[in-house]
């Protein structure tokens, strides 16, 4: 399995610890990137990509050896410290260049055979927030699964981390793993981003047209039988 780990931040803390630990767990070829270290341009909001596409992106020289390796990924991994109950700053600049990669409105095809996880640690509390944080842009990519993994580590430091959190911080990766390995090879669709599938299509057949979208949906015959998760 070809495994993308994306870091929310460029240290190696208990976060790091624990996307390396499932991923190891996984098993097979892993890539990992770090931000803001190996990407660290804020989106401009200039609407280049909602234009023409990502590839246009002022920022795609630098985004593209990740866009690459999510794109071979079987397993997709983005892991951020809690930041006031957010994921980092550096996470979210990052997932804001992928907009038209969202399900309502250039989604990718090959998204519907990936599973993808979204971790989070804190000392504290703020896990649920910040997985979703991250969990919104996987659900609406249209990845087939998307696991959500907060772990509450009552340390600054993963090497400070109680014995007892230790050792359900191994029991949790060890069965997110075992369900991973599980459900690979298959092919679909989160919920979520298949119901907003079918609002964007209702949409497109009832209302004038949003360019180049709706081209982007003909083209692919979404209108009509066809649907991202059946499509090579």
């Amino acid at each position: 399995m070809k495994i993308a780990i994306i870091h929310g931040q460029s240290h190696e803390g208990s976060t790091c610890m624990a996307a390396r630990e499932l991923a190891n767990k996984v098993g097979g070829e892993i890539r990992e990137f770090f931000l803001p270290r190996d990407f660290n341009k804020p989106c401009l909001g200039c609407y280049t990509c909602f234009k023409t596409d990502l590839s246009s992106c002022p920022h795609y020289k630098e985004l593209e050896p990740l866009v690459a390796a999510i794109l071979d990924a079987d397993l997709l991994i983005l892991a951020s410290p809690v930041y006031v109950y957010h994921a980092t700053g550096a996470m979210m600049s990052f997932l804001d260049h992928f907009g038209t990669w969202w399900m309502v409105h250039r989604p990718l095809p090959e998204m519907s055979r990936k599973q993808a996880v979204a971790i989070a640690t804190a000392a504290g509390g703020g896990m649920k927030s910040t997985v979703q944080d991250m969990a919104d842009s996987l659900e609406m990519w249209g990845i087939r699964k998307v696991y959500k993994l907060g772990l509450g580590v009552q340390a600054a430091k993963a090497d400070k981390i109680p014995d007892g959190i230790l050792r359900k911080i191994h029991g949790k990766t060890d069965r997110l793993a075992c369900r991973i390995r599980k459900n690979a090879g298959g092919r679909g669709c989160n919920s979520r981003a298949k119901k907003w599938f079918y609002v964007m299509r209702f949409a497109h057949r009832h209302f004038p047209p949003m360019e180049p979208d709706h081209s982007y949906w003909e083209k692919r015959n979404w209108h009509g039988k066809s649907r991202p998760w059946r499509q090579d």
